[in-house]
């Protein structure tokens, strides 16, 4: 066995040296669901900082030509020259804020930076609050009425703080220090001129700043929030990520231990039939006595078990290669026209005699004259024997078993094997058709096996398009079918519409 397979190739079937890979995703995972853990409380200074310059800097034409439209229709209301330096000062903090914007968006913003750059932003916007503080304390000596100039300054402000608000809601308290000084000084203008319009103008646009703050500051919030979901999404996707790669790593670890399996089946096959083999057929001899007699009878009682003992390994080793052969999608057909009856009858001649041991009676229905399928013989009578030897096995002394052989509803053939042992919980069903499954009654039963006849009678079955169904309740026995399907069969029926999925061609399977 030691020249079967190399220490290389060993080495290439696991691959022990990815340790440290699974170490580095283990990290990764933790350090992911850390950042999630901390929610939406993670600091976005400098995210928010890049949308306000994106903001502020894509609005930087309109505010300069609301400013020169005021500025004409102001000129044209006073006829005063004063209007016209106003707009000069205003474009000029205007043009500054701009400068200190496009200087910003070129640097690398960190989260400090962005926090050191805030308040700078603040005064900035704070120069134009005051030149909007020094339009609201602009007079007009030379209109017809001086509440015309009111009502127009009114409604400059109200604008140029909508304008304003839409422009810099991502910078905290923005508006409520650029306009602060503008609601001062309408304060002072009323409270020199005593006039209703600007009581009212004070007034007005005192709450309007008041409001105005509070709107974006829910907006700013709202922001907030937002790039905290985007976060979370993000954090999200990473994990997901990082877990594809933990089960992508996890599949890999897999292909190449079942590789590493199938290699030592491959291996242990060869290695463990061969002496098997030899003691086959030396225990044989020896029963058998074909070199002469055995002179003492426990001998030949010894020389009886080893040769049982050995057949029941075999078995067991054919049973565990077949299923490996399945798994790993080389189990071959070798199909031919067969006899479902013909099969039958065979097998049912091998188990009678274990049958009668029990004193079990094993009764045939057969539907007569069914046309051949087309199937492995080797399988399907290992289908057939396996069903066989389980209802041997699990009927008590006594007992009965059932074989029918018949049409199903869909023009296909069925073998059924009854039986009126102890039966299977129904909650059990999965668990025994599983790899090495057993059920509570196999594992109490004195004959247990390993589990693996119903997962190769069910991969076999579906080799072949078929079907197999396993019905049992408890102390009510079990029903074993074995389904194939009309395409297997040589001279086909015309199906039966709308009946029962399992049944005879002419009366109901039962």
């Amino acid at each position: 066995m030691g020249s079967g397979v190399s220490t290389s190739t060993d080495k290439i079937i696991v691959d022990r040296t990815r340790g440290h890979r699974n170490k580095a995703v283990s990290r990764a995972v933790r350090q992911t669901r850390e950042r999630l853990q901390m929610g939406g409380g993670g600091s976005f200074d400098r995210e928010i900082m890049m949308m306000h310059l994106h903001a502020m800097l894509q609005g930087a034409s309109v505010v300069p030509i609301f400013i020169i439209v005021v500025a004409g229709l102001g000129l044209y209301i006073t006829r005063d020259v004063e209007v016209v330096g106003w707009a000069l000062l205003t474009l000029t903090a205007h043009a500054i804020n701009m400068l200190i914007g496009r200087y910003l968006r070129k640097q690398t913003i960190t989260a400090e930076s962005a926090r050191r750059w805030r308040p700078i932003l603040i005064l900035g916007q704070m120069l134009i609050g005051c030149c909007w503080a020094f339009f609201a304390l602009m007079g007009c000596d030379a209109c017809y009425s001086a509440d015309t100039f009111v009502v127009f300054k009114g409604a400059t402000l109200i604008v140029a703080l909508c304008v304003s608000a839409m422009s810099h809601f991502l910078l905290p308290r923005a508006i409520f220090f650029a306009f602060a000084p503008t609601a001062l000084a309408l304060a002072l203008r009323a409270t020199t001129t005593h006039g209703v319009f600007d009581v009212s103008l004070t007034a007005t646009f005192a709450a309007a700043v008041i409001f105005f703050s509070f709107v974006t500051d829910r907006l700013f919030q709202s922001n907030l929030k937002i790039l905290s979901f985007q976060s979370q999404k993000d954090d999200l996707i990473a994990e997901l990520e990082v877990a594809k790669s933990m089960s992508d790593e996890a599949r890999r670890r897999a292909e190449e231990a079942n590789l590493a399996k199938s290699r030592f089946l491959a291996t242990m096959s060869h290695e463990l039939r061969t002496p098997l083999n030899a003691i086959l057929g030396f225990s044989e001899v020896m029963s058998t006595e074909v070199m002469g007699p055995l002179n003492n009878e426990i001998y030949k009682e010894y020389t009886n078990d080893i040769h049982r003992s050995g057949q029941h390994l075999l078995n067991l080793i054919n049973e565990i290669l077949d299923l490996s052969r399945i798994e790993a999608g080389k189990y071959e057909l070798s199909e031919e026209a067969i006899s479902l009856l013909d099969v039958a009858e065979d097998c049912i001649g091998m188990v009678q005699l274990r049958a009668r041991g029990k004193n079990i009676s094993i009764s045939q229905q057969f539907e007569p004259e069914l046309p051949a399928v087309w199937a492995d013989e080797k399988s399907i009578r290992q289908v057939i024997l396996n069903l066989l030897s389980n209802a041997v096995k699990f009927t008590p002394r006594g007992g009965r078993i059932h074989v029918k052989i018949g049409w199903t509803s869909g023009g296909g053939q069925y073998v059924s094997i009854r039986d009126n042992g102890p039966g299977i919980p129904e909650e059990e069903i999965p668990i025994v058709l599983s790899a090495f499954g057993q059920g509570s009654i196999a594992i109490k039963s004195a004959e247990q096996g390993t589990g693996l006849g119903l997962p190769i009678v069910q991969a076999i079955l579906a080799k072949h398009d078929g079907q197999f169904i396993l019905k049992s309740k408890l102390r009510n026995g079990t029903d074993a079918i074995a389904i194939l399907p009309a395409t297997r069969v040589l001279q086909s029926l015309p199906a039966v519409s709308d009946a029962p999925s399992i049944g005879r061609r002419k009366k109901s399977f039962a």
